[in-house]
């Protein structure tokens, strides 16, 4: 058979006459050569178990013989009578007429006075298209709306295309063009997308004044939308949609008032209105419209008008709107423009609860977890939030997030929070998102990861979630899981502050006040420190008053201090008590300790400890340890920490008590129990050794590790010292090294020197004269005695492969050594004994030596008992007499020791074992 085009001529048929023919051409075209092209806008064609709904058939057009009864049917339904217009429809389904069949289908399909039922709307419908008729375009396009929308069928697209397809063979007309455009404009799945098509077809229907098509047009042309951006088309599209809205709400249309409302919005297709939007809503809920009631009620609230936008929630919440009843508990709960009323809002949120609202569950579970705006019930508070979050709400999940996190509940579950944050961070919600990776900076019930811990909390920022923004900065600033960064600390503060972050504004002040920034800027520091005490931040006050005590940024004023630290203090900040007994303490130093004994006498903790360490330093008060004990011990009694700490190192030492190492690590064990990083670092490090106890180097290093973490210097430089030595613990060069050179390039100067001793000495590291320089140059610079000894004494010896620099080295001596540093004094000492390496001067090699034994140097103390014992010719003689010897003329008048001593090194046998001494030391 060859290829043949057929043009059927205009009959005037009816379209089942059409249809009838269409369907004798498919039968007479399956024998002909002609292959029917594919559609290039699906995968396929429609599945082969629904091919009876497409292949044509014999058709029933008898609408004549039933029209009067599905018109008595459509009348009793009207009437509220839907089982007698069922009846009268089941009669005709019994004749097996399609139109029948679409008749019952639309009755549940649309709920006509029956509960809606999709599944069986959609076997009718199907049943309905296997027979062609008057109503097949109809019937398809009903059921390529179930099939798109996936209600009582599984969601086909391709199948729902062909459907539609077939209702725009039967010539339904814009209904079928406006859900084909709708399937073309974005796709589907094994649906292609063709906007170009879609918008054709929108532009017929909307010619023919279809609102659904000219709503989409007028979307699709805003910014942002399907199409070509173009403003005026999108309002022409949008002018045209609401003017025959107008017409339908001019007839008492409610649905087409509340579409207009929605035309007014901020972002309505007509611009936020308010005006117009309140006079559409208030129509449309004098209507009876409850949503619109309730929308208005809403409104009047954001708007300034709460008394009668409460009057209209309280009518829509009685006509049972559920939004109504959320919206008006919240409002009477937190009492925004209008005197709560915590009973109404529980009676009102309790009502939607009953009517399953998961935001009221959210809403009055908070309240009630916290005792917000109402008494205080957890454990309900827990029973309403699980109850949302069983049904997926991200907020929910974040607030028990949060709950299972509060260590001062005695709640805290770290690994059940991270559930809860992972599920709503899952969930897409910017707050769990935000809190998952703040768990990932502590490292709570997760190991720590800076980079998770970045990514997510970079996600919660960008959904708005300004806190995670300064989550980050702060991370970037203490250096620990993300790398040190002030840099981008300062830029991410500043995002944080610009939207309106007030922790931030104390964050980036005390950046700029304290120099941790690239430029110190004190006056802008002292500036956002006051926007944010201004507002509320109790830590913005201390960190004010702490300023004003030290002088740091600011001048010194301890008046103005005072002030700051009671404010903050009466705000409820924790560590506002400790900051005003410190400024006692200084007011102390300053001739006024009165105000540090009477604060302690009067029972706070803080100043207690305070007056102990002051009689243990002799700060402010003539040193005495008898009195530090007995104050640090009240302090103790009462749970302070830094009391607990400072009573754990006297015993420890035996300062002012007996030396008890078992006492002393139980009070560091109780500081540490309360979170004192400096206890840990004293517990860690007696532990690592025993020094008096059982050494435990695996829980001294542990305890090292996290006080570390917690910022403590002097805990990360034992760490490191530990780590490279290798002593009692496993030896970890690259970590020990790591640590020190970290805190070094910081500007740690004994982090400096012990890295610059490391590779002078070779302690676990191979030696490098050029890398010792360096680092123990740069502890010197900032003023490290002990550092300019060490590169001193190597510069003059030539130690550790240095290239030898007697001038430099001797200063570097000398400056240390004038400073009161013994080992330099005795260095000094031996050096000018020897004549070696500095030109020999005897008399004073030994005023150096003598400055150092009168400081308790040891090597310096046994070089001059054996030059006693040698004068004496007792050179076999008990050496603890001679060194009780030595004390004694030490102990002795100072200008007499010295001559003594003197006299003593002038006898040759003296001199000669002197140096012999100096040379084995």
């Amino acid at each position: 058979m060859t290829n043949t085009t057929l043009t059927l001529p205009s009959t005037g048929q009816s379209p089942g006459l059409r249809l009838a023919a269409s369907a004798g051409l498919l039968v007479w075209l399956s024998g002909c050569a002609v292959l029917q092209q594919p559609d290039p806008h699906v995968s396929g064609p429609a599945p082969a178990q629904y091919e009876d709904w497409f292949d044509g058939g014999q058709p029933r057009n008898l609408q004549w013989m039933h029209k009067n009864k599905v018109e008595k049917a459509n009348q009793l339904i009207e009437a509220g009578k839907p089982f007698e217009a069922i009846a009268q429809i089941e009669s005709l389904m019994q004749q097996g007429l399609p139109q029948a069949y679409y008749e019952m289908g639309k009755i549940y399909d649309q709920g006509k006075g029956v509960e809606p039922d999709p599944v069986r709307a959609a076997n009718l419908y199907a049943e309905s298209i296997k027979t062609p008729s008057y109503i097949l375009g109809n019937a398809s396009l009903n059921l390529a709306k179930l099939y798109r929308e996936g209600e009582g069928v599984e969601r086909n697209d391709v199948l729902a295309y062909h459907l539609i397809q077939q209702a725009m063979d039967e010539e339904v007309g814009p209904r079928a063009e406006v859900a084909l455009a709708e399937l073309l404009a974005r796709g589907g799945e094994g649906v292609n997308a063709d906007p170009a098509l879609a918008a054709s077809y929108y532009r017929k229907a909307a010619e023919a004044g279809n609102e659904e098509a000219l709503q989409a047009l007028a979307e699709g042309h805003r910014a942002g939308g399907w199409l070509q951006a173009d403003p005026s088309r999108a309002e022409d599209y949008a002018l045209r949609y609401a003017e025959i809205l107008e017409r339908r709400a001019g007839n008492g249309d409610v649905d087409a008032m509340a579409k207009l409302a929605g035309m007014y919005t901020a972002d309505g297709l007509l611009g936020d209105q308010p005006q117009r939007r309140m006079e559409w809503l208030t129509k449309a809920a004098n209507a009876g419209d409850s949503d619109a009631l309730s929308q208005a009620g809403r409104a009047l609230m954001e708007e300034g008008n709460p008394r009668q936008g409460l009057t209209m929630l309280e009518q829509a919440a009685q006509n049972g709107d559920v939004a109504a009843m959320e919206t008006l508990g919240k409002a009477l709960l937190e009492g925004e423009g209008i005197p709560a009323r915590p009973d109404q809002a529980q009676h009102w949120l309790s009502a939607a609860i009953a009517q399953d609202s998961v935001d009221a569950k959210v809403t009055l579970g908070r309240a009630l977890l916290h005792g917000e705006g109402l008494p205080s019930h957890p454990q309900r508070g827990v029973e309403l939030l699980k109850e949302a979050a069983d049904q997926n709400d991200g907020l929910a999940l974040a607030l028990l997030g949060d709950y299972y996190l509060d260590d001062t509940t005695g709640s805290s579950q770290p690994l059940v929070a991270l559930d809860y944050l992972k599920r709503g961070h899952q969930l897409g919600h910017p707050y769990a998102t935000q809190q998952l990776g703040a768990l990932y900076l502590e490292g709570r019930g997760v190991p720590a990861d800076g980079q998770q811990a970045a990514t997510l909390l970079n996600e919660a920022a960008d959904k708005g979630q300004t806190a995670a923004l300064r989550m980050l900065g702060e991370a970037y600033l203490e250096g620990e899981v993300l790398p040190y960064h002030p840099s981008q600390a300062e830029e991410l503060l500043t995002r944080a502050v610009e939207s309106g972050d007030v922790s931030a504004k104390t964050a980036l002040g005390a950046g700029y006040l304290e120099g941790t920034f690239k430029q110190r800027q004190p006056s802008r520091g002292v500036a956002l420190l006051e926007q944010a005490a201004r507002e509320g931040d109790a830590y913005a006050m201390v960190v004010l008053g702490r300023a004003y005590r030290k002088g740091e940024g600011v001048p010194q004023d301890l008046r103005t201090a005072k002030d700051w630290l009671t404010r903050a203090r009466q705000a409820g900040h924790p560590s506002a008590e400790d900051a005003l007994a410190q400024l006692r303490y200084d007011q102390g130093d300053a001739g006024d300790i009165e105000a540090l004994i009477e604060a302690a006498e009067a029972g706070h903790p803080g100043s207690m400890a305070s007056l102990g360490e002051a009689f243990l330093t002799g700060r402010g008060v003539q040193q005495n340890l008898s009195h530090a004990r007995v104050w640090l011990q009240r302090a103790a009694r009462e749970g302070h920490r830094g009391a607990m700490a400072d009573l754990g190192r006297m015993y420890l030492k035996g300062q002012g008590v007996r030396r008890d190492p078992t006492k002393g690590a139980q009070y560091l064990q109780r500081a540490v129990a309360s979170g004192h990083a400096g206890a840990r670092a004293d517990l860690g490090q007696v532990l690592i050794s025993g020094n008096g106890l059982p050494a435990d180097p695996e829980r001294g290093i542990r305890l090292l590790e996290q006080a570390a973490a917690q910022g403590h210097g002097g805990a990360r430089l034992d760490l490191a010292e530990a780590l490279l030595s290798g002593e009692h613990v496993a030896q970890d060069t690259e970590r020990g090294l790591e640590l020190l050179t970290s805190g070094a390039e910081a500007g740690d100067d004994y982090a400096a020197q012990l890295l610059g001793e490391a590779y002078l000495e070779g302690k676990g590291v191979a030696v490098d004269p050029a890398q010792a320089k360096k680092w123990l140059g740069q502890a010197s610079d900032a003023g490290n005695l002990s550092a300019q000894t060490l590169l001193g004494t190597a510069l003059v010896r030539g130690g550790g492969g240095m290239t030898p620099d007697v001038a430099r080295g001797r200063r570097l001596l000398e400056q240390a050594a004038e400073q009161g540093h013994s080992g330099a004094q005795a260095t000094l000492g031996r050096e000018l004994l020897r004549g070696e390496h500095l030109e020999l001067d005897t008399r004073q090699g030994a005023d150096f030596l003598l400055s150092a034994a009168r400081q308790g140097h040891e090597t310096a103390r046994l070089a001059l008992a054996k030059a006693y014992l040698t004068a004496n010719g007792l050179e076999n003689a008990n050496r603890e007499q001679a060194l009780l010897w030595l004390d004694k003329v030490m102990e002795g008048n100072s200008d007499m020791a010295v001559q003594t001593l003197h006299d003593l090194l002038s006898d040759e046998d003296a001199m000669d074992a002197l140096q012999q001494a100096s040379a084995q030391s």
